[in-house]
């Protein structure tokens, strides 16, 4: 995630198991991909140029056409039935091989590894041995292999904005080619026309070339306590305190009122709980997302307060970077560190996901793909049943711009697993791409780690089930998702944000004011980007 953060924050399917998991479940920056639209033949971000205005956008609403959804699961059982598989790895030479992948430690990633890994192997004979770790560990190992072509990995997971960066290094395969030159290992149930338009993320805009075959997806959302915003007793003190009913916070205003009112309720009632989560962790990249790619395009910040024509990040230069709503924006933010629990400074996304889940925070951001269990695994959550969801509260003018594509309102977050160039084990791995990327494998997927890429998912019972129980996040998803964009497509996306994390951690820890922190960030990602060759 930037994973989650950030950031993920953002990367599909088996067939032999196919009736277990069916019976089990039955212009501008803002576009977005669209999670309720089938993807398009158009071109996704250009990787030479990278520029927000190209990205993919669609209407998140809309629903499959008709011929797409008659086409369910069971129609596609047959056209690739366990038979097909087996006979594909033989071809391909990969029966009794083992093939490895890196990948960060999400909901998503362990269904993989845990469960869908050990579908494919009994389905190909092909055993996959997927390595789950922390954000920064993964991309570090996955970029020093790349870069070093040993060959350690056969796939690696890439979210939307890091794939720029691997595809102007030639990192990874070209998919569609390898297809294209391969056709007896292109699945019949490998269909890209079901994904939603978030796959055009993964796409070379220049020739629509697939790079990467997308693997989660999903929105930062707003997540509250519905039972503590329904409690009568708290809705009465609430009232008399603030002169206004108890809801989700709109703007920043009311979610400042209510991080203050439910800090200071857990404190007179000697209990575990504040008033918001913040992903603040002083030293690792989620705080640096949270940031840039929650807290800034709420306040109207977009692209991480970077120009995409211009590659300027000064006010002076015609950046946002430091811009004064930039300023209040990490002011804000800050802010909240005194409603928030003490473990706050130390939390990315995990964190505070597993804040949430115990109960201690009131409201907060959470990355969707930990909205799913946190809402349904008792096991794991002491709010299950609890949970509401709802859009983000925003500046003035923010939602104006989302909805007419100037702008976007938080961080749409996903990845995809790739195939490095350095593979020696390439046709191997893209018969696990495909094999994660067919429709029957993502009902009970989705319903686990509140991921969505292909259209039909949402339409499915089993997914429909959990969106009661997660308060309407798929519903939110589907409905809301072109609000949402992804991190801008910059190529140069890992190296401005090592320059700019340290100043943002140093205002964490109170060594630097806010304002100074981002007067000296901005001029730190300036001069890395003419380092690199951009905005000369």
């Amino acid at each position: 995630m930037n994973s989650s953060p950030g950031k993920l924050k953002s990367y599909l399917l088996p067939l032999l198991i196919l009736a277990l998991l069916l019976g089990a479940c039955g212009g501008q920056a803002g576009q977005t991909p669209t999670v309720g639209q089938p993807t398009s033949p158009s071109p996704s971000p250009s990787v030479a140029s990278p520029s927000p205005s190209a990205a993919p956008s669609a209407s998140p609403s809309a629903s499959p056409t008709p011929a797409q959804a008659q086409e369910t699961p069971q129609a596609t059982q047959g056209a690739a039935s366990g038979q097909w598989w087996r006979e594909a790895a033989q071809k391909a030479g990969c029966v009794d091989q083992t093939i490895r992948g890196v990948t960060e430690s999400t909901p998503p990633s362990k269904y993989a590894a845990d469960v869908l890994a050990k579908q494919f192997e009994q389905a190909t004979g092909i055993k996959v041995e997927l390595e789950t770790t922390s954000w920064d560990q993964m991309y570090d190992k996955a970029i020093k292999d790349m870069e070093a072509k040993t060959g350690i990995y056969d796939f690696v997971y890439t979210e939307q904005d890091i794939v720029y960066g691997y595809m102007a290094r030639n990192f990874l395969v070209d998919l569609t080619k390898m297809m294209e030159e391969n056709p007896e290992l292109k699945a019949p149930t490998f269909d890209l026309s079901k994904f939603t338009s978030f796959i055009d993320y993964f796409k070379d805009p220049k020739t629509g070339h697939l790079y990467g075959v997308p693997m989660e997806s999903f929105i930062k959302t707003y997540v509250y306590r519905k039972d503590l915003f329904e409690n009568p007793e708290i809705r009465a003190a609430f009232k008399k305190q603030y002169g206004r009913d108890l809801e989700p916070a709109k703007n920043f205003e009311e979610y400042r009122q209510i991080a203050e009112f439910f800090t200071k309720w857990g404190k007179d009632h000697g209990e575990q709980l504040w008033g918001t989560t913040v992903q603040a962790a002083s030293g690792h990249p989620a705080s640096f997302y949270e940031l840039v790619e929650t807290i800034f395009p709420s306040w109207g910040i977009y692209n991480w307060g970077i120009n995409p024509k211009t590659y300027k990040a000064t006010v002076e230069h015609g950046g946002q970077m430091n811009s004064p709503k930039a300023k209040q924006a990490l002011k804000f933010w800050l802010d909240m560190l005194k409603y928030a629990p003490p473990e706050s400074t130390n939390s990315t996304w995990d964190e505070v996901a597993a804040t949430f889940a115990a109960g201690r925070a009131a409201q907060g951001w959470i990355y969707g793909e930990n909205v799913a269990w946190i809402a349904t695994d008792p096991s794991r959550s002491k709010v299950v049943g609890k949970v509401g969801v709802a859009l983000p509260p925003t500046a003035p003018g923010v939602m104006q711009d989302a909805k007419s594509g100037k702008g976007y309102i938080g961080y749409y977050d996903g990845g995809a697993f790739a195939i490095p160039y350095s593979s020696k084990k390439q046709k191997c791995a893209l018969l696990w791409l495909e094999y994660i990327g067919q429709p029957s494998v993502q009902p009970e997927w989705a319903a686990k780690t509140a991921r969505i890429t292909l259209t039909e998912t949402f339409d499915d019972p089993l997914v429909k089930q959990v969106d009661k129980q997660t308060g309407g996040y798929f519903t939110l998803m589907r409905k809301y998702g072109d609000l949402f964009a992804g991190a801008p497509p910059f190529p140069f996306h890992a190296q401005v944000r090592e320059v700019v994390a340290p100043f943002i951690y140093k205002a964490i820890s109170g060594q630097m004011s806010p304002d100074q922190a981002l007067d000296e960030a901005a001029k730190a990602a300036e001069e890395e980007m003419q380092r690199l060759g951009y905005g000369k």
